[in-house]
């Protein structure tokens, strides 16, 4: 088997080929060591292959499908009837170890649920996360999760993620201690639910975890931690909200005024970092291989990061390192 392989859903997302294919054939030109296996319906994959000539391309894999997995798909429906969909191959190529990471940008719950069925999760991983990038005001990254996986969350799953979000910051952003903090409506050890009371309690004591207290939602970009933990609920509203307010700023056009546009251009210019394609791809972590969920509105660029993200997770193991850090971590930290 190839050293680094990746499998794309080709038919997830608003765009299908149309996008997915030109994100392909880019990180094949960008990473002469890339193996793609393509996953797709015949009819609509084909033609973009051919164009973008990739149905010859000796470092790329074709497997057609005959489903594909909606948005309006239950993910207990595309679980049971769907098992020859783009979504499910791919993942089936990871389960077997035929590729090392698999790129959608399809249904989330379907995403999810069926890379549970598929990989299982790690030990001590009740269910995994979707973590995300967020740029921060002095420059580089923070990663964000619970972002949408799991909406309601009791304080074990919240510690999960705690230590989820440590490993990946160590080896995805290269930070060597991180900081981590749980998203909450106020500072004070009183402030929010239960939950998160309990959670911020039991990571105060696990050994090694430089834990910094709560974070409140108008310090998400302001780089005083590396890892934001909240629920999949909180976490969602968190990132669109971040996305909308991203896209209002780069997207804005002042028709009057040599002075307006020249000011918007600047904006623009520094503002490019919060530009969400950027930071696109979502990863499903505490699985026992890496998942990665681009937006299901991402063009070509947006694609391809995710793309990126799956290939950086493969060159750090970043599922070994979270096994390890489960292994290490004190019993009464993160057992029930």
């Amino acid at each position: 088997m190839p050293q680094l392989t990746v499998a794309l859903d080709m038919m997830g997302g608003d765009h299908g080929p149309s996008v997915t294919v030109p994100a392909a054939a880019q990180a094949l030109s960008l990473l002469p060591d890339l193996n793609l296996v393509l996953f797709g319906l015949e009819a609509e994959l084909s033609p973009w292959l051919r164009r973008f000539k990739l149905d010859s391309h000796s470092r790329v894999c074709v497997q057609y499908c005959s489903q594909q997995v909606g948005n309006e798909h239950k993910a207990a429906y595309a679980l049971r009837h769907l098992t020859d969909s783009s979504m499910r191959n791919a993942l089936d190529a990871l389960a077997s170890r035929r590729a090392h990471a698999c790129v959608s940008a399809g249904n989330t719950g379907a995403l999810m649920a069926m890379a549970m069925k598929t990989l299982n999760t790690l030990p001590g991983v009740d269910r995994p996360a979707l973590i995300t990038r967020m740029p921060q005001a002095g420059g580089g990254y923070a990663l964000l999760l619970d972002v949408g996986a799991n909406l309601c969350c009791g304080a074990e799953q919240l510690v999960q993620f705690a230590l989820m979000g440590e490993q990946a910051a160590r080896h995805i952003l290269g930070i060597s201690h991180p900081r981590i903090g749980l998203l909450n409506v106020g500072v004070e050890a009183n402030k929010g639910n239960e939950s998160v009371r309990e959670a911020a309690q039991r990571l105060q004591q696990v050994e090694g975890l430089h834990y910094t207290g709560y974070v409140e939602g108008d310090e998400l970009f302001s780089g005083r931690v590396d890892v934001i933990v909240c629920d999949g609920f909180v976490g969602n509203v968190a990132l669109k909200t971040s996305e909308g307010v991203a896209r209002l700023l780069l997207g804005q056009r002042q028709q009057r005024g040599f002075l307006s546009k020249m000011l918007m251009l600047w904006l623009k210019k520094r503002l490019s970092h919060l530009n969400p394609d950027q930071y696109n791809g979502a990863s499903l972590i505490g699985l026992r291989a890496s998942v990665v969920k681009s937006h299901g509105s991402a063009g070509s660029p947006a694609f391809l990061n995710a793309i990126l993200q799956a290939v950086s997770e493969i060159e750090h193991d970043l599922p070994a390192s979270i096994a390890h850090r489960f292994d290490t971590a004190p019993r009464d930290s993160h057992a029930r």
